[in-house]
């Protein structure tokens, strides 16, 4: 059973200020600001909400793939997919247009000042989920605004379960539209600020959200997450996590763990569970793809968490 990971595939330049941005920045002179940092660190990490849930899929031994586009300038990341086993057919490449790409810079009060460039990013809606043979299963996670909209429609009229994972993207969208992409949704995944968010566009409470759906999850970081379904709701604890370093990329790992559970048919207590595990091993690790992740240390940190092995 093939998975087609629809999202962004994007580059992350993070940079460490060796200071603090309030020394430097005059609050009574900011509509003139002119600004330099220098910078004592700097690393660049695999971005992306698909290539973070690819990655974290395939390691679990499922048969991934990724919808996206990449700039000219992705020939490396797109080996990288290929190195990791994950399918690239739906992979396009832009030769006119950059990888998406963040640069961020953290002050030592973990102020953040982020520039982010979507360039091929915001043309996701030239590839479709049908370039992609014998997928099964499927997730619409935040990528170009059409690119969401046409792919969640191609999921729904192909009759191919999906989770929506609108996250970071929700504010592109109007409520019609959010409703739409939920009604043709099997799944919704989301964290506790996007439910509020999401309730407030819509006009409807997470409990209403939750009757258009198999199962709603809202995930609450340190206090866990929670699964709506068949009206009732499941609370999830947090795995035990060996280090807190970084929570980057934590919610998509915690996709991925959904996306297992739901290829094998579990029930969502064993899904969400396995879900946590695989964000508490991911917040051990800086960036959204170094952490080590195998199904021997999955199985040991979940049964460690909630006392049994989870295969």
């Amino acid at each position: 059973m093939k998975t087609l990971i629809c999202g962004s595939l994007a580059y992350d330049t993070i940079m460490v200020f060796p200071d603090r941005f309030s020394r430097h920045i005059l609050a009574d002179q900011a509509q003139m600001l002119s600004v330099s940092f220098t910078i004592g660190e700097m690393r660049r990490e695999w971005g992306g909400c698909a290539g973070n849930i690819a990655y974290n899929l395939r390691a679990l031994g499922g048969d991934a793939a990724v919808l996206a586009t990449l700039g000219h300038d992705g020939d490396d990341y797109r080996a990288r997919l290929v190195d990791h086993g994950v399918e690239t057919t739906g992979v396009r490449t832009l030769a006119d247009a950059y990888t998406a790409q963040a640069f961020i810079i953290t002050d030592l009060d973990d102020n953040q000042i982020t520039a982010f460039h979507p360039g091929a990013m915001a043309r996701s809606h030239e590839i479709s989920t049908t370039e992609v043979d014998a997928v099964s299963l499927g997730i619409v996670a935040p990528d170009g605004r059409e690119g969401m909209l046409r792919h969640a429609d191609e999921f729904a009229r192909a009759g191919i379960p999906f989770i929506l994972d609108p996250g970071q993207a929700m504010t592109l969208f109007s409520g019609d539209e959010l409703m739409q992409m939920i009604d043709a949704a099997t799944v919704v995944a989301v964290n506790d600020y996007e439910a509020r968010l999401l309730a407030e566009r819509t006009g409807s409470p997470v409990t209403e959200l939750a009757r258009h759906v198999e199962a709603l999850i809202v995930t609450r970081g340190a206090e866990g997450s929670e699964v709506h379904v068949d009206g009732r709701v499941l609370t999830i604890p947090i795995a035990r996590a060996s280090a807190i370093v970084d929570p980057t990329g934590c919610g998509d790992a915690y996709r991925a763990g959904l996306l297992h559970g739901m290829r094998e048919r579990w029930d969502w207590e064993r899904t969400a569970r396995l879900a946590a595990t695989l964000g508490a091993l991911k917040i051990g690790s800086r960036g959204g793809q170094n952490h080590a992740v195998n199904r021997d240390l999955v199985g040991a940190l979940y049964r460690d968490s909630f006392g049994q092995y989870p295969w």
